[in-house]
């Protein structure tokens, strides 16, 4: 295993992270501890000491907790989860949701702990509205929370605000050699890595679109290139050769999906990635470009939006429903744009068609009509409704 040291307080942590969100689930949808188990333990007996969950992620934090305790554990690891903001009305709630999170991990402590999904500055105003600086200066002079960070889907504009909105210690971005200039993208992570802002990764396999949901093209490219390393090892690979990044979360669930990214982590250092590899990287992403319906590439020049709509995001959601599967898609299209927010976030339905995106496309995107058509796919009758719904809970 490969460890990169937090420079914020010499933590050593692993290049390989596990994200508990994904644990298997039996029919009744609760987390299969019995299979839950066996993989947490033989991850930290190879060397994984970061483990990320969150309040949302229903069942995870309770099994996440059981798993620890009950094999003594707990002192081995980072633990990582999130406050579900949303949930946050008054001041009373941070606490409230905090002490929860606390007995379902059955720790006194976290050691990462992040404001969940914040997607731009406003969001984050309301929280100083409601007094969460104070609340985290208090539980840090408590030793209750060690590091306090961010994890972000919103527009890369955001994301730059955010990072000089308060003096964070981390922060986690989704990131992967598909989602290059997406979000937070590169430039991001540079602009953290620049402020000595350790960076959490997450989505590194697009929710395993680019492990086993590879075209068959792309999958070919990788394989004639190397026949021992997985299209998973590829791109955690991609990652780990950027050394901005710190740890990278990946969602396993089964004994050889975590045997496969053990191996990748033990040649896990920065700077890694050959000249002939770059060139596998690009001809991949080309076969994924190949099935792009809008020609967007993430460059943000139409960005920001007076409306506050997450162009490029919208786009990426959209192209990537057609490239890795319309489930797939979906769910970034509501994590980039803050579509389960109260105030509708960033979607395209926010587009008031001023024009002033279309004035800045170097791609020359009809970009009107185009977030019509991304609305129609992305937005389908009833969407709004279970939108709404899933605000309350999350």
């Amino acid at each position: 295993m490969e460890y990169r040291i937090n420079p914020n307080n010499g933590d050593k942590l692993s290049a390989l992270g596990f994200g508990c969100m994904r644990f298997t689930r039996g029919l009744n949808l609760k987390v299969d501890v019995a299979k839950a188990e066996p993989l947490v333990l033989s991850a930290i007996e190879g060397g994984v000491n970061y483990f990320d969950t969150a309040y949302i992620y229903f069942g995870s934090e309770e099994a996440l907790g059981e798993i620890l305790h009950r094999n003594d554990v707990r002192d081995k690891i980072f633990l990582a989860t999130k406050l579900p903001y949303q949930q946050c009305k008054g001041y009373e709630d941070f606490g409230r949701l905090f002490q929860t999170q606390l007995e379902r991990l059955k720790t006194t402590y976290f050691d990462y702990y992040l404001i969940h999904n914040i997607s731009d500055l406003s969001a984050w105003d309301v929280l100083r509205g409601l007094g969460i600086e104070r609340w985290i200066e208090e539980q840090k002079a408590e030793g209750r929370i060690r590091q306090i960070g961010f994890s972000f889907h919103g527009p890369q504009n955001s994301f730059f605000d955010l990072l000089d909105a308060y003096p964070w210690d981390f922060c986690q971005i989704q990131y992967n050699y598909l989602n290059e200039h997406y979000q937070a993208g590169r430039a991001g992570l540079q602009r953290a890595g620049e402020k000595g802002i350790p960076v959490v990764v997450m989505e590194p396999l697009l929710g395993g679109k680019l492990a086993a949901g590879l075209p068959k093209k792309a999958a070919r490219l990788f394989r004639d290139a190397d026949s021992g390393r997985s299209p998973a090892a590829w791109a955690l690979r991609w990652l780990w050769d950027q050394p901005e990044v710190t740890v990278v979360l990946s969602g396993m669930n089964a004994a050889p999906q975590l045997e496969d990214n053990l191996l990748a982590a033990g040649s896990a250092a920065p700077g890694v990635v050959t000249e002939a590899e770059a060139a596998v990287y690009a001809a991949v992403k080309s076969v994924y470009q190949e099935t792009d319906k809008l020609p967007c590439t993430g460059c943000n020049y139409c960005m920001p939006c007076p409306n506050q709509v997450n162009i490029p995001g919208c786009f990426a959601a959209y192209n990537t429903s057609y490239a890795a599967g319309y489930g797939a898609g979906i769910q970034q299209y509501i994590t980039g744009t803050g579509a389960n927010r109260p105030d509708k976030g960033h979607t395209g339905r926010k587009c008031v068609k001023c024009g002033a995106c279309e004035e800045r496309c170097p791609q020359r995107i009809g970009i009107m009509a185009a977030l019509e058509t991304v609305t129609r796919r992305m937005e389908p009758p009833g969407f709004g409704a279970v939108m709404s719904l899933v605000s309350k809970f999350t």
